[in-house]
């Protein structure tokens, strides 16, 4: 483990050195960032082809293209034109790639389609014109055929556009989704393969496998390529139950469905060892009582009927499949890396997260003893092998890198970086590590925390700070890079990022705690955060703030009702009435699992936990970031009851809102909007806690 840790420590810090003075970053830096995404080695382990993921020329979107380069090393090559193409799959031979590409028609984005480039020389191919578009493709054993899943209804007939409607008929609790807008449940996703000439002049006829009301995805194809594997939850109202899917068979050729194996959770990354006789499956138990947080483990299972998933990591105490956040993965062409299997069927492989780090982990097949194949402290994001497991692509973050790709052998554990995509920005910017620090809080319970300081940090100065509380609220932050934290530490402020209890990546108890506390306890532990810093030395407890989005923003909210210690606060995309939340937002809290009951069963809790029931006690100059396209916490259950509440009080207070935007604005939104949001944030900071003389936000 440490020779490993020692290798990818020395690949990192083999960057070049330049004699000019380097700068501090800004906002507007993100214009230039470079990201990396679904890294795909080919099967002979010689190349990687991977997403390239830049910020476009307007500064409102983001362009994608496919790129190459050799496991050897040596210059990366483009080989698709883009600007929408994502999804790269290698055929079974090499000798093809397949891929996602959307284009536009009289400027109006059109659905994506899969084109097909043949790797010995030629243009892409278009390999599928279906109605509503075509997604994630797999081929085929053979190679002769591409299963993909699509929302086409070959049996719907095109209505003229007279007799069209755009009024929505809804009768299912769950109807629309952040970011994707109303959903649609009369066109579910389903099944469809398309053959693959060896010489496509046009597109070819695809045939619709799965038919019915329910999505199906996840596709995986049996080893003789007879039947394929995918994944479903078969409810119409799924939101009455706990989460639940299955992995469900059928034939290559189409026919009825058969149920392959399930447990008491939902089914996700499924991938086939290489006998072809089992599975292995990522899945969180639900169980009784209905937990807030359930950790994930990695499962595996015999194809025979009546066979019984086996949990090997039962006693991982870590979260299997997942990893850390920060503000910068790449915010388009992602798709989930699934575990793979040595050749031997000896080992499974699969990411995990470990107290702020993403590393993947090898797990014995029959035993479930766990040891690390990579280890460091980092972000692997995304991740494949070669058929016979022996060699993997890892894309892997840090602290003071976006991203970049790698290669490692997997008997002999080497590692080499393929890509520096960033170089050139980064090696004009004077970027700093932070410190990881540990700290006991309230009830011994011992709390890790990230502090980002100033580039110029001079220990005997007492710095400004500003607390940075992470959403979810079970996600973590970790060993990745953010943009925001080290920003704001080049705007002269000490970053103190915490992971309190609810968090993931610290084990299910420590997750779990928070279920019907939340706000709560929590707090605590990010004032102990705030604490230790002062104790240190670090920061001036005059100059203070605070801020955080989605589950953060709770937080800000809660905190700005219990403490007047900050001076200024930024509240994120949050919520301030937990019975208002209860009811539109796009997800149903039906399931006993944050409250015990809705709203009218249990009032009293509901106003107790309601950052604005404490509205009265806040004093504290507060801004609201709100996306005006946010579905997750509509803005009408948080920053705007927060805002009307504030003024009316006469509290410095002021509402930014982002036309178009979801709750994902601060990690995929709009280029230009992010950098907006991050102007606003420090801007709000320097008026209040700095004492600058800032009149944006006075009433003129």
């Amino acid at each position: 483990m440490t020779r490993i840790a020692g290798a990818l420590a020395l690949v990192f810090a083999l960057l070049p050195m330049h004699a000019a003075e380097k700068r501090l970053i800004t906002a507007e830096d993100l214009y230039a960032f470079h990201w990396l995404a679904d890294p795909q080695i080919s099967p002979d382990g010689k190349q990687v082809a991977y997403t390239y993921v830049t910020v476009n020329a307007k500064h409102d979107g983001y362009d994608t293209s496919i790129w190459l380069v050799s496991t050897t090393g040596g210059a990366t090559r483009q080989i698709t034109a883009g600007p929408r193409d994502t999804t790269p799959r290698w055929a079974p031979d090499g000798s093809r790639i397949a891929f996602v590409r959307a284009t536009e028609k009289d400027v109006k984005p059109q659905p994506g389609q899969i084109y097909v480039l043949p790797m010995d020389g030629g243009e892409a191919r278009q390999l599928t014109d279906v109605a509503k578009g075509a997604g994630g493709p797999e081929w085929s054993p053979d190679g002769h055929t591409i299963a993909f899943t699509s929302r086409t209804d070959p049996a719907e007939k095109e209505k003229k556009d007279d007799e069209k409607t755009d009024v929505r008929i809804i009768n299912r609790a769950v109807y629309r989704f952040n970011g994707a807008g109303y959903t649609d449940y009369d066109h579910p996703d389903h099944i469809w393969t398309v053959a693959t000439p060896d010489n496509i002049t046009m597109p070819s006829k695809a045939a619709q496998i799965t038919s019915g009301r329910f999505n199906e995805g996840g596709i995986l194809w049996a080893r003789d390529g007879s039947k394929i594997y995918f994944e479903s939850n078969r409810e119409l109202e799924p939101y009455y139950k706990p989460q639940h899917s299955e992995i469900y068979s059928v034939s290559s050729k189409g026919g009825a469905i058969q149920s392959v194996a399930h447990v008491d959770g939902a089914i996700h990354s499924v991938a086939m060892d290489p006998s072809g006789s089992r599975v292995s499956f990522v899945a969180a138990l639900n169980g009784e009582p209905v937990k807030s947080y359930a950790e994930p483990d990695l499962w595996v299972t015999s194809l025979e009927d009546g066979a019984k998933p086996k949990n090997l990591t039962t006693a991982f105490d870590y979260d299997i499949g997942s990893g850390v956040g920060g503000d910068q993965a790449p915010p388009r062409g992602s798709s989930q890396s699934k575990p793979f299997w040595s050749k031997d069927g000896r080992f499974v492989y699969t990411l995990a997260s470990e107290q702020g780090r993403a590393n993947i982990m090898r797990v014995d097949a029959e035993t479930g003893k766990v040891e690390p194949l990579t280890a460091g402290d980092h972000d692997v994001y995304a991740y494949s092998s070669t058929p016979d497991g022996s060699t993997v692509a890892l894309a892997i973050a840090s602290p003071t890198k976006i991203g970049d790709l790698y290669v490692m052998d997997v008997p002999s554990r080497n590692v080499r970086r393929l890509t520096n995509i960033n170089e050139k920005l980064f090696s004009e910017l004077k970027l700093t590590e932070p410190e990881m620090i540990w700290y006991t809080s309230f009830d011994g319970k011992r709390i890790q925390a990230w502090v980002q300081r100033p580039p110029d940090w001079d220990a005997s100065k007492k710095y400004p700070m500003i607390l940075d509380i992470h959403g979810g609220p079970h996600s973590a932050y970790g060993y990745t890079f953010d943009h925001e934290f080290q920003w704001m530490a080049a705007k002269g402020y000490v970053v103190l990022y915490p992971n309190p209890r609810g968090s993931t990546s610290y084990g299910q108890e420590f997750g779990n705690i928070i279920q019907y506390h939340y706000p709560g306890d929590d707090f605590k532990d990010l004032m102990a955060g705030v604490d230790e810093l002062i104790k240190r030395g670090w920061v001036d407890p005059d100059r203070m703030g605070v801020t955080g989005g989605s589950g953060g923003g709770v937080l800000t909210n809660w905190t700005v009702g219990h403490t007047d210690r900050f001076k200024a606060a930024v509240s994120q995309r949050s919520i301030a009435d937990w019975r208002d939340f209860w009811y539109v937002a796009d997800f149903s809290l039906f399931e006993p699992s944050w409250f015990r009951g809705a709203p009218w069963e249990e009032e009293a809790d509901f106003k107790a936990r309601s950052p604005i029931t404490y509205v009265d006690k806040m004093k504290t100059p507060l801004m609201l970031i709100e996306g005006e396209a946010d579905m997750r916490t509509p803005s009408g259950a948080g920053g705007e009851q927060m805002f009307r509440a504030m003024k009316y009080r006469h509290i410095p207070t002021v509402m930014v809102q982002f036309p178009g935007e979801t709750h994902e604005l601060s990690r995929s939104g709009k280029p230009k909007h992010r950098v907006e949001r991050l102007e606003h944030i420090v801007a709000w900071m320097d008026e209040y806690v700095d004492g600058q003389d800032i009149k944006t936000y006075d009433v003129q």
